[in-house]
């Protein structure tokens, strides 16, 4: 059987954009069963709820939801547990030191295979406000407005 090559998208938590300034991100690898690899396989997952925390010089996923595998015996997952990130030493410490920050978090982007291993992208953020999200709102419609005009105008011209 030839080995997975690429990146497959499994799930993205499109609220964390909305809800958070995204200031870095890293990519993870997952400490996984068996079930919960079949589980994603199948593309179930969600990163809504969930977030990151650095203890004791590893950092682990909390309230990730994968749902237990639907052919699964008594070895199946429990859907919600903590799983533990693989990260280099250098990029922890530098978690930790950053998170310590009042107002930063730890919260998961989004999952994905890449050549065949589950990854996580984790993205350090910081909440946003309400007239931050209006703000953030009203320039995505302005430039949705300005990118039509643009192109009926184009279109109007003849293409040229």
């Amino acid at each position: 059987m030839p080995r997975e090559t690429g990146r497959k998208l499994i799930a993205q938590n499109k609220r964390a954009r909305h809800d958070f300034f995204i200031e870095d991100t890293y990519e993870a690898g997952l400490v996984l069963t068996g079930t919960e690899v079949k589980s994603l396989r199948a593309g179930k997952a969600n990163l809504t709820d969930g977030y990151a925390s650095v203890e004791g010089g590893e950092v682990w996923l909390i309230n990730v939801y994968i749902p237990e595998y639907s052919q699964g015996t008594w070895t199946n997952h429990a859907a919600r547990r903590t799983r533990k990130l693989l990260l280099h030493r250098k990029e922890i410490g530098k978690l930790d030191a950053t998170l310590k920050e009042k107002g930063l978090t730890l919260i998961p982007l989004s999952m994905y295979f890449k050549d065949g291993r589950a990854k996580i992208e984790i993205g350090i953020a910081r909440g946003k406000k309400d007239y931050d999200k209006r703000q953030t709102l009203m320039e995505k419609q302005a430039s949705r407005e300005m990118a039509r005009a643009m192109s009926n105008a184009v279109r109007r011209r003849g293409g040229r």
